[in-house]
């Protein structure tokens, strides 16, 4: 308990006198600090706040700081800020005390769309029965104090009553009908008060809120709170009690996750539709699921071919993809002929796998046919026009990005002519209703418009039965994109983004997106991505941020590199040329040039070593190689190799001695920054290399300290700022529910920002972030957490678990704790097991993939187990075009399925959904209406610690 002061305000009128109490442990050289709106409170200037002193009467809004003692903000509360209502009939010259407790981000959880407006949806229809503000009772003796209680109680069922139960008398001497009961305020507020003697605070008193539902049934919540009063600076007239959330058992609930495009009905033309989640909305209720899970359904025609098929490579972060757009929905008047050609697409497209360049060609096609037969009906609409106001600022330049692409026969701009360069009066021109295609840029707006209603009618379909839609925030955009194309300041062209080696591929990724430029971005608040996350919200109650780390720091490489393996991080702090000359280190060309004897090539190469050597190096010393200039870059390398292959009898493929080129480039130690040659940055694992294992062994111990510290000490500070700075923004731009993908090298600091900000991070159990560990144990997973058993960057559970023996039998031994010899397939028992663990593990979400959940029953497991994996991070043009082999109503049908699901959730705990006026299934009833508890136990706050 931090010691307080009192400070009177310094308006005209009553003076109040408010103590604050906030229980917080602080480490040493740090204070607490109250921020505030009004001047006396520091009009929210951290410099001028108060060290927890003042307030004065009325209105106004608060938020707690850590600071130091230079009042540096170490860290601040997260969620809304408070409002202090402090009530007329407060005299002049009384005292006030404030118990307050910290905010974190776990709190405000409750109040995103994906809770407030879907699973806790009949909380926020109650009528208000008394506003904040509005005291009760009034004081009657000298001794007398009023205690004002508030809790915030977000899941709450019809007909249910919040009492507060305490020892004192008016709190009941713990009986839950004679206790405090408290009126509703609005948003989720309870709030009650009582005039107390002060007598009754001779010491602390404990205290808990009770939740009366139907039928007398009782709910009532885990551990101690207290009750006391400090008269050290004068005895208070009035206690506030601001106890945030009921301390309830943690909502857990449990979803599923398959790509639009996978999924099948009986419906759909070669390909999911947006439609199709009604389906599948009425299957996860079915099945006990509160979650669908989508991957990125953003258009990414960016080549007009089947690499499009990647949805993370956006073409417009805004643009819905007409992938997913039911044709037969356009219109109600289709002509028969049309309707023909729809029903022979449907039997040619519909196959094993989706035929992305072929259902692209049809449903543009068929929709092309519909549209002019309908366009001035639609295009003249009230509900077109609405949404095209609503949405021109980024539908303009995206139809006009698509009619280029097409007319130019390529989405590289740079071939676009006087195009390339964007400017709002060429924009003008080419959407103008005076222009020849005018008809081809309303077709753009037609699509766009269709996708929109479609989507939209399937996302409130799910609110409606209480199903929340996740959608997914790709990390980067396409180099040639609509946004790259407007916005071409807020991208570093560059360069590429990628990801350090890791689980997925020991040679890093380049997924070949430009890297962001953070600076540029910050000058207007981040608009374009408070624009994004707003878009999002239309459709979607929650979210997966994608690549988490790269709002940390991000893995970027140089344009040219075609790997992901030589890059470094942005923004890092660099090692200084003159920090490694301090320890004894000057050859720098030595060690950020490739490192190439003549003994390396003969050893990678053989008898073609000679030929490699003539072709693509100089040798500046004896038995020592440099690359020539037309081939010093990754690309350079791949594209002469591709002419020198066609006129040579090489003996080895291509592929392999692109790969040993590559890994000759790659011999490096330091790398040089491109903008300061006296910059240099460790490459990753640069004790795998040769030119590493060269050196003397005082470089080698000097490289060694320098590496682990720029990867694993130095960068700490400025990657949590950087966070800090770009993360809230997000957050604060919708009410959706976030997620964070937190896998891969993750850096110290982004744990604990995670769980400042109230971000839900994702566990994969065969990927543990715990050191030591071959697979992650669910049931010590901490609450803020996704927990899966796959994900759709790696191998199902069926194929992970037929990929390898050894492990297999590790798995079944230290998991399984059998030492029985496990089968060799992943047979329904297995699944089941899995399952089970993730389903009772304490995250708050347990997200299984649609294949994981199949192989509970064999008849679905016929498909070869590998064919189930959605894409492959080791392969840059991966084919997304996995389709499940049964149809969603198929699935509906199957109630074997559905019930041993449902079991599953519905022994774990998990919460159900809960579609119209049904009651919530609720722990057997509590006969007894006095509690008594001894001691304390740990609790977590609808999830917070």
């Amino acid at each position: 308990m931090m010691n307080f002061r009192r400070l009177s305000g310094n308006k005209p009128g009553k003076t109040v006198y408010v103590s604050f109490r906030l229980p917080y442990y602080t480490h040493w050289g740090q204070s607490l600090l109250v921020c505030g709106s009004e001047p006396v409170l520091g009009s929210w200037d951290v410099k001028k706040g108060l060290l927890l002193k003042p307030v004065h009467r009325g209105d106004e809004l608060i938020c707690y700081y850590v600071v130091n003692d230079d009042r540096k903000v170490l860290r601040w509360e997260a969620g809304k800020k408070r409002k202090l209502v402090l009530p007329e009939v407060i005299e002049h010259g009384e005292v006030v005390e404030l118990h307050d407790l910290w905010q974190t981000g776990s709190e405000a959880l409750p109040f995103t769309s994906a809770f407030k407006n879907v699973i806790f949806r009949g909380t926020w229809t109650l009528d208000i029965e008394r506003p904040l503000g509005i005291i009760q009772n009034t004081l009657n003796t000298e001794d007398s104090v009023i205690v004002h209680f508030k809790i915030c109680c977000p899941n709450i069922e019809k007909d249910t009553s919040v009492y507060v139960i305490g020892h004192p008398l008016k709190l009941g001497r713990w009986k839950v009908q004679d206790g405090l009961k408290l009126d509703y305020a609005g948003e989720s507020i309870w709030q009650a008060d009582c005039v107390m003697q002060k007598d009754d605070f001779p010491m602390r008193y404990p205290f808990k809120y009770v939740k009366c539902g139907r039928n007398g049934r009782l709910s009532v919540e885990t551990g101690f709170r207290e009750l006391s009063m400090d008269d050290s600076n004068g005895p208070p007239k009035y206690i506030f009690v601001s106890d945030g959330m009921l301390k309830e058992p943690p909502w857990r609930g449990a979803g599923v996750a398959i790509p639009m495009f996978s999924i099948r009905t009986e419906a759909d033309l070669g390909v999911g539709e947006f439609l199709d989640l009604k389906l599948l909305v009425d299957w996860a209720v079915d099945s006990g699921f509160h979650l669908i899970q989508l991957l990125p359904v953003n258009d990414t025609s960016v080549h007009r071919m089947w690499w499009d098929s990647y949805p993370y490579s956006s073409l417009s972060v805004f643009a819905l993809h007409p992938l997913y757009l039911r044709v037969q929905a356009l219109s109600s008047n289709i002509p028969e002929e049309v309707k023909q050609e729809i029903l022979k697409a449907k039997d040619k497209l519909d196959g094993k796998d989706v035929d992305y360049e072929a259902t692209m060609a049809t449903k543009l096609s068929i929709a092309k046919k519909i549209f002019y037969l309908e366009k001035d009906l639609i295009l003249n609409s009230t509900a077109f026009q609405k949404f095209f106001s609503e949405n021109e600022d980024w539908l303009k330049p995206y139809a006009a990005f698509c009619f280029l692409r097409d007319f130019f026969e390529t989405s590289d701009r740079s071939e676009w002519g006087r195009f390339s360069l964007y400017s709002k009066d060429k924009l003008d021109k080419l959407v103008s209703k005076d222009s020849t295609h005018y008809d081809i840029i309303c077709f753009h707006y037609y699509i766009q418009y269709h996708l929109h209603l479609q989507l939209l009618e399937a996302a409130e379909y799910a609110r409606k039965n209480r199903v929340v839609l996740k959608g997914d925030l790709p990390i980067g955009v396409d180099r040639n994109s609509v946004d790259t194309w407007v916005y071409p300041n807020l991208f570093r062209m560059n360069t590429s983004t990628g990801a350090p080696p890791d689980y997925f591929d020991k040679n890093g990724q380049n997924w070949g997106f430009p890297t962001y430029n953070w600076e540029e971005m910050s000058k207007d608040n981040y608009a374009w991505w408070r624009a994004r996350l707003s878009q999002m919200a239309k459709y979607f109650t929650a979210y997966r941020i994608d690549h988490i780390l790269g709002f940390f720091r991000i893995w970027e490489l140089p344009e040219h590199a075609m790997t992901g393996l030589v890059g470094k991080f942005r923004p890092s702090i660099p090692l200084s040329q003159e920090e490694i000359e301090r320890e004894g280190i000057w050859d720098f060309d030595r060690l950020s040039r490739p490192y190439i004897r003549q003994k390396f090539l003969q050893d990678k190469f053989g008898t073609s070593w000679t030929f490699i050597a003539s072709n693509f190096l100089n040798e500046y010393q004896k038995q020592r190689y440099e690359f020539k200039e037309d081939c010093n870059t990754e690309k350079k390398i791949a594209s002469k190799l591709r002419s020198c292959a066609e006129g040579s009898l090489l003996s080895e493929s291509e592929d392999k001695i692109r790969l040993d080129l590559f890994a000759l480039l790659q011999n490096i130690v330091l790398i040089r920054d491109p903008e300061d040659a006296k910059k240099f940055y460790p490459r990753f694992n640069l004790e795998d290399t040769s030119s590493f294992k060269d050196l003397d062994d005082h470089s080698k111990n000097v490289l060694k300290r320098l590496y682990y510290d720029y990867y694993f000490h130095r960068q700490e500070d400025l990657w949590r700022h950087n966070a800090l700075k770009t993360l809230p923004v997000l957050l604060n731009s919708s009410d959706m529910l976030a997620c964070g993908e937190d896998l891969g090298l993750i850096p110290s600091c982004v744990h604990p920002v995670m769980q400042e900000l109230g971000l839900i991070g994702l566990r994969i159990q065969r990927m543990p972030s715990e050191p030591g560990l071959e697979f992650g144990i669910p049931s010590q997973y901490g609450y803020m957490t996704v927990c899966a058993p796959s994900c759709h960057d790696c191998s199902t559970m069926r194929a992970w678990w037929e990929e390898d023996e050894e492990r297999r039998r590790r798995f079944f031994k230290t998991v399984v704790r059998s030492d029985e010899l496990p089968p060799s397939q992943c047979v329904p028992e297995v699944a089941e097991f899995i399952i089970q663990q993730h389903v009772e593990a304490p995250s708050m979400w347990a997200i299984f993939p649609l294949q994981d959940l199949l192989a509970l029953k064999k008849e679905y497991t016929t498909r070869p187990a590998a064919e189930e994996t959605i894409n492959d991070p080791t392969n840059p043009k991966h084919y997304w075009r996995y389709r499940v082999h049964v149809t969603l109503e198929s699935l509906l049908k199957d109630k074997e399925l559905k019930t041993t699901i449902g079991e599953l959730v519905h022994c774990s705990g998990r919460a159900y959904p809960l579609v119209g006026e049904t009651e919530a299934v609720i722990p057997e009833k509590q006969h007894a209406t006095a509690i008594h508890e001894k001691s304390p136990s740990a609790v977590q706050l609808n999830g917070a610690p």
